[in-house]
């Protein structure tokens, strides 16, 4: 008889491949060792992208002036109806009423799988993707189905494959746009097309995962809901990558449905977000006045982010070994990695990388066993001085085990 409280199937199934690899690093870390991190999609995790100040300031004067308190389930009217208007300057009528704040977009992940799915159900989502997207279906008695990506395409959507997954079990369509983690940009045309084959199935909802939307560097970004005038549409966005406060835990859902097939939708989500209270008040406003104020300090972001992506492809071409499709958008690039030494073993080239050489990457086998297999995911948040030499480190490990 074990003296174990048994976990659930669901927990000791679930893998984050992102926050997985921090384990050994930070070991490593306890035993004296400096590890250059290029991991995880934390921009305050670098310096030279903090939040901006006036954002900053409006939480701590939240704090100040005690507005602590519970707020509304759905989140502050005011943030509701920035976040609104934020939306209809994309392109689409956003009222207010169609938005829903959540602690960050994986809660609002979590809610809408709640929402919608049930056992039998599926998702069709990219492979490669963002974790949560594979691990929280199954809680649900859904499946996860994977969609390919184009490797040598610049991962654009390979639509014959989504076109043959697709059936009337999928209850929810999955466009991550700019994509976590390839940095794919699906421009207006490639919208269209996923919303063609979308329309051929009336139980399913589009969830279009734009929280990247302003780090576009190709200029083709187009939001979902604004190319569509017909199929339901769930918006995904917040406070944590183009504002640069990804600590704070403020997302939304924005639910577009022109033609009303949403109703008995809704009120499920807005039951579950009742019963789990409510987001940060103080964040919240904090959110608000990213929204509402100043924006011009974004070029700069913008401007380093870029430069730092453009780095990246400038040494992975010089290094025997890797190559990548440049990514368009967001701050990730997706590494193949061409050294038959490593070609079928991207964990361990990461945790081999990590030992040796205390570089930490993330293996692309995490965010798809199967369409991930044989890359690492690289952040490019990092200042150049520290890219150089997580560079300078890749090269001499590829060098020395390929002797």
């Amino acid at each position: 008889m074990s003296d174990q409280v048994p976990v659930s199937e669901r927990a000791a199934n679930i893998e984050y491949a992102i926050r997985d690899v921090v384990v050994p690093a930070t070991k490593l870390e306890e035993e004296g060792h400096r590890i250059l991190k290029l991991n995880i999609g934390d921009p305050i995790a670098y310096p030279g992208l903090p939040t901006p100040q006036h954002m900053v300031d409006a939480y701590a004067q939240a704090l100040q002036d005690g507005k602590n308190g519970y707020s509304p389930s759905y989140g502050l009217p005011e943030l509701r109806t920035a976040i609104a208007k934020d939306e209809q300057h994309k392109g689409w009528n956003a009222r207010p009423e169609d938005i829903y704040v959540c602690h960050g977009v994986t809660e609002a992940l979590q809610i809408i799988f709640a929402a919608i799915l049930e056992e039998g159900t599926k998702v069709l989502a990219p492979g490669p993707h963002y974790p949560p997207y594979m691990a929280y279906p199954q809680m649900y008695g859904a499946t996860t189905v994977e969609y390919k990506l184009q490797h040598q395409n610049g991962w654009k959507l390979d639509f014959d494959d989504i076109e043959s997954k697709m059936d009337d079990h999928v209850r929810l369509l999955v466009l991550i746009n700019p994509n976590n983690p390839c940095g794919t940009v699906s421009d207006a045309e490639d919208i269209d097309r996923l919303l063609k084959i979308a329309a051929n199935y009336p139980n399913c909802v589009i969830v279009a995962d734009e929280i990247y939307d302003g780090l576009d560097f190709t200029g083709r970004h187009v939001s979902v809901a604004s190319r569509n005038s017909d199929l339901p549409v769930i918006v995904l966005n917040g406070v944590s990558k183009v504002y640069y406060a990804p600590g704070w835990r403020i997302g939304y859902m924005a639910l577009h449905d022109p033609k009303g097939r949403m109703k008995d939708l809704r009120d499920g989500i807005e039951r579950l977000l009742r019963s789990r209270l409510c987001a940060s008040t103080p964040a919240q406003i904090g959110y608000l006045a990213g929204l509402t104020g100043d924006k011009s300090w974004m070029v700069e972001y913008r401007s380093k982010v870029e430069a730092q992506r453009d780095y990246c492809i400038q040494r992975i071409d010089s290094i025997d070994g890797i190559e990548v499709e440049s990514p368009g958008g967001a701050f990730y690039m997706f590494v193949r990695l061409t050294d038959e030494n490593w070609s079928d073993s991207d964990k361990d080239f990461v945790l081999d990388l990590l030992h040796e050489e205390h570089v930490l990457l993330v293996h692309g086998s995490g965010f798809s066993p199967k369409l991930g297999k044989g890359h690492f995911r690289l952040v490019y948040l990092p200042a150049i001085d520290v890219l150089k030499e997580a560079f300078d480190r890749i090269e001499r490990f590829l060098e020395r085990r390929r002797i």
